[in-house]
């Protein structure tokens, strides 16, 4: 094209020649030198026009057969995980609810008019700190009258035991002194209690509640009157229920070697979650598992401890609790993403070193947040797809793998964005299980 394109501008060149000659023969001559030009400016332009029509068609073919030459697009990138088997603690997250360690009513044992409350509501008390007082005035009186009668009783007594010795009075005289003596005695003390009881205290430390009566009311008539109620909050105790299918399960692989206990000889460390989801800085430890299982409900009933230093628990709340039952030996976590499920069983794509990838079929056992706890299938060292699913396509071969966080990535990014995950996890689990399903295919042919 360029040799045609200096052919055409010499031949244009050569012919406009002599009509510079001719235009410079005379004056007289230059409206007819001028009408020739112009047919000869028009085949100009038509023929660079067509030179440039030729130039972009050939340029288009050259870029045809570069990109013919080329090949087939990139291989897509795919985020990608090396596993390395280790030791895997098994959380169970379960429900519970917050219970005080300790919890004691506080009721009126002695009848009479409320006279005064010593204690501010929702403060701290301590066992033994006064809290109500009670009218004492009969049981001073009644107090008084059994000392005198134990100081009478009692004289009489020590004045017959000389007499008797001499025989001055009968034994059986001096046998009732005595007696009567000792039922003084017992008078006395009977109403040295009911005039402490005027005086209520705390039967134990903690937090005290709103008062349940006011000043001036009668309490204790009758039966005991409920007066405020105090409550020990650190510790606190957590109320939990599992299934009891589920502690036959783990009971069962202990047993079997399966897995280990978690924490040995000691109690199992538990991990609290507020109801806001953010985690209590404070560790409990599982108290005990209960030996019986709710007819009703088919759970069984466990009950752990936590340290409540700050007051920030309170009784009566919703929680829920980690606790690390056991662990397992020489297994991987893999987030959910990198598993496709199915009727046929559990399949990861792994790469190969060549960055091929290929379905593997693996045995997944519990779930541990957003990651699976593989126990079979994969060996040290492989690399596992877990994120650019919904680049793959049907008939790809080979990927270009970027490494990943591993589990931990995948867990930070579903926090991280939630909406997007869920937005793109339908067609990230399509994709995937569509090119698990070609893959297998090719492999069986």
């Amino acid at each position: 094209p360029v040799v045609f394109v200096v052919v055409c501008f010499a031949m244009v060149n050569g012919a406009g020649v002599p009509l510079a000659r001719r235009k410079t023969r005379t004056m007289t001559t230059t409206r007819q030198s001028s009408q020739s030009l112009f047919p000869l400016t028009r085949r100009l332009a038509s023929t660079l026009a067509t030179l440039l029509g030729v130039v972009a068609v050939l340029t288009a073919c050259g870029d045809k057969k570069q990109a013919a030459a080329t090949g087939a697009p990139p291989a897509p990138e795919v985020g990608v995980m090396t596993v390395q088997p280790g030791v895997v603690p098994l959380t169970t997250e379960l429900p519970g609810r917050l219970e005080a360690s300790r919890v004691a009513e506080v009721r009126a044992r002695a009848a009479g008019i409320l006279l005064k409350r010593h204690f501010q509501e929702g403060s701290e008390v301590k066992a033994g700190q006064r809290l109500f007082t009670i009218d004492s005035a009969p049981y001073r009186t009644t107090y008084a009258s059994a000392q005198a009668n134990y100081a009478q009783a009692s004289a009489l007594a020590k004045r017959y035991r000389p007499l008797v010795e001499a025989n001055a009075v009968s034994k059986q005289e001096y046998d009732a002194a005595v007696a009567a003596a000792t039922a003084a005695r017992a008078q006395l003390d009977a109403a040295r209690i009911a005039l402490g009881y005027t005086h209520v205290t705390a039967p134990i430390s903690g937090r005290i509640g709103r008062e349940m009566v006011t000043e001036g009311a009668l309490v204790g008539q009758g039966q005991p009157t409920h007066l405020a109620t105090i409550q020990q909050t650190d510790p606190m105790y957590i109320n939990l229920t599992q299934s009891a299918g589920d502690v036959m399960q783990l009971r069962q692989a202990l047993q079997a070697g399966k897995m280990s206990a978690a924490a040995g000889g000691e109690a199992a460390r538990v991990e609290i979650i507020l109801e806001n989801g953010q985690p209590y800085e404070h560790a409990g430890r599982l108290l005990f598992t209960d030996l019986t299982v709710d007819p009703a409900t088919g759970q069984v009933s466990l009950r752990a401890e936590v340290p409540n230093p700050q007051r920030l628990l309170l009784p009566g709340m919703y929680v829920r609790v980690r606790i690390q039952q056991a662990q397992v030996e020489n297994a991987i976590l893999l987030p959910q993403q990198a598993v496709t499920r199915g009727s046929q069983g559990d399949t990861v794509l792994v790469v190969a070193p060549d960055n091929s990838f290929a379905p593997r079929q693996v045995t997944i056992g519990q779930a541990q947040d957003n990651n699976w706890v593989v126990l079979d299938g994969l060996k040290p060292g492989e690399r596992v797809i877990v994120d650019g699913f919904a680049k793959l396509r049907a008939g790809m071969k080979q990927v270009a793998p970027v490494p990943v966080g591993g589990a931990s990535h995948a867990a930070a990014s579903a926090a991280s964005a939630p909406a997007s995950a869920a937005a793109s996890a339908s067609p990230a689990a399509s994709a995937a299980s569509e090119v698990t399903s070609a893959a297998s295919a090719a492999a069986s042919r």
